[in-house]
């Protein structure tokens, strides 16, 4: 990786032509193998879009998944589905939140088959993108019969991640979910970096449980706040590797390299530079890629730029 290495959280926009598939596929008006033949061509042409924008690390962008825990609970023993109980996310964002009803396994392979499709069509870093076990469980419907922390463990055996407003009960509840983290990547090879993003995390309150999680590199959200939340790193030595977002996705706005490139200044004051990757704030799958491959190159000029002034 070059110094200011460039990534993506991992959803790409999902247009209408993958929501058109996807529906069509579940309809039965458009056949596996021809469903299959669509997600293969979305992800040659995002991963061609990558490389000629330059990012450093690639991502097969999800366009099979309809949903991050849905997708997942769909292929996991253990989940229930219904077909109408709607929930508001935010916004006019909607999810359907499966319900935990017994032990959950992991009957079959889940991301394998387009991670190791997406990998064949480059010979850059591609990412393997799981849900992590603790959202797997907090955004659904839980089973009450055991402690939420044996149903985590079988979320993170599965898929080898909520704070209590008690202070009293998050001593618990981090060793918990630090230790489900753990599990759920105890199986990787030494060679394979682990990155785990953080939606909306206040650092501040469980910066040692991060560091506990010892992933090789955190994501986070930070460029609405103007880096305001690495603060938490400047009075703790966080060992590993942090990727401050300078985009925000939620918003419409395509950032200049400008102004991701003050971000990226600012985050430097804080940590050290050979510990900073450079991403968006979150995941793309909400935006439009009119939106996205702009800023995404402004993104990579911005990195660019760091680059060459650290190198004098």
């Amino acid at each position: 990786m070059p110094s200011f290495p460039t990534t993506t959280i991992g959803s790409f926009p999902q247009t209408q032509a993958v929501r058109r598939a996807r529906a069509g596929y579940k309809a039965g008006r458009l056949s596996a193998p021809d469903y299959e033949t669509f997600l293969a061509g979305q992800i040659d042409d995002a991963v061609a879009l990558q490389a000629d924008i330059g990012l450093d690390t690639l991502v097969h962008g999800e366009f099979e998944r309809n949903d991050m825990v849905e997708y997942f609970g769909e292929q996991l023993a253990g989940y229930a589905f219904t077909k109408l109980g709607w929930v508001q996310s935010y916004g006019t964002r909607h999810v359907k939140p499966p319900i935990i009803y017994g032990d959950v396994s992991r009957p079959a392979p889940t991301t394998v088959k387009w991670s190791r499709y997406a990998q064949s069509r480059t010979s850059r870093p591609m990412k393997g993108m799981l849900t992590g076990s603790v959202t797997l469980v907090q955004w659904v419907f839980v089973r009450d019969d055991q402690p939420r922390a044996e149903t985590m463990r079988q979320v993170a055996l599965a898929i080898r991640e909520g704070l209590p407003l008690r202070r009293s009960d998050r001593a618990d509840y981090l060793a918990a979910a630090t230790a489900a983290f753990r599990l759920a990547t105890a199986g990787v090879a030494d060679t394979t970096q682990i990155h785990t993003h953080m939606c909306y995390s206040q650092c501040n309150d469980i910066i040692e449980a991060i560091a506990a999680m010892d992933a090789d590199c955190i994501s986070i959200e930070t460029a609405r706040s103007q880096m305001a939340l690495l603060d938490a790193f400047a009075v703790f030595d966080y060992p590993n590797e942090i990727g401050p977002g300078v985009y925000d996705i939620h918003s419409p706005r395509v950032p200049d390299a400008a102004d991701m490139g003050a971000l990226l200044k600012k985050a430097t004051q804080v940590l050290a530079p050979e510990k900073l990757w450079v991403n968006p704030d979150y995941g793309l799958k909400t935006r439009g890629w009119a939106e996205v491959e702009p800023a995404l190159r402004r993104m990579v000029d911005a990195a660019r730029q760091l680059r060459q002034a650290h190198a004098h």
